[in-house]
């Protein structure tokens, strides 16, 4: 049931937040809803993320190749060299695959409906700053008080398997 124009949600936090965990559960909750998700993820540690080194398309890419697909069996691997486009370009790229959710995980100060993770007291100041945010999940038990007296969103425990079930159903809320 591919829309025309997918949902687009985020999972951002500070790093070692969880986010990758966080998202991981959430493709296989939306998956299991039918809904069809494709991701993004911003590499906010400095330099380039690590790619296959010996593989033909990284091969491709030293030799000068801006970008390289590999398909086999169903599986379509991209990889791009000085491909620095903005979020908007790489969505639309993504929309090519007619998914009905497009997950972001990172770019923080982007204003689609995302999801704060917080690992500790020092990460709530992102609530004040971070535009948009449709639930948090916090790490410690003491936090939740702290996040309920200033603030009237949604949040869960990091292992509260209710944070996965609001948010995908939230999204699919969206999508209607």
């Amino acid at each position: 049931m591919a829309l025309v124009k997918p949902v687009v949600f985020q999972v951002v936090g500070y790093q070692n937040s969880g986010k990758t965990t966080f998202t991981t559960k959430l493709i296989k909750a939306l998956k299991d809803r039918s809904l069809k998700t494709v991701t993004i993820k911003h590499h906010g540690h400095g330099g380039k993320p690590d790619a296959a080194d010996q593989k033909d398309s990284s091969k491709h890419l030293s030799a000068g190749a801006i970008a390289s697909i590999v398909e086999g069996d169903g599986r379509l691997l991209l990889q791009a060299e000085n491909f620095q486009h903005s979020l908007e370009k790489q969505i639309e790229l993504l929309k090519l695959f007619y998914p009905d959710v497009i997950l972001i995980e990172g770019y923080k100060q982007e204003n689609y409906p995302k999801l704060l993770l917080v690992r500790d007291k020092q990460d709530l100041i992102l609530l004040e700053t971070v535009k948009n945010v449709m639930a948090v999940v916090y790490w410690m038990e003491e936090m939740r008080d702290m996040i309920t007296a200033k603030w009237s969103i949604p949040s869960f425990l990091i292992d509260d398997e209710a944070a996965i079930i609001w948010i995908a159903e939230s999204i699919q809320r969206l999508e209607k």
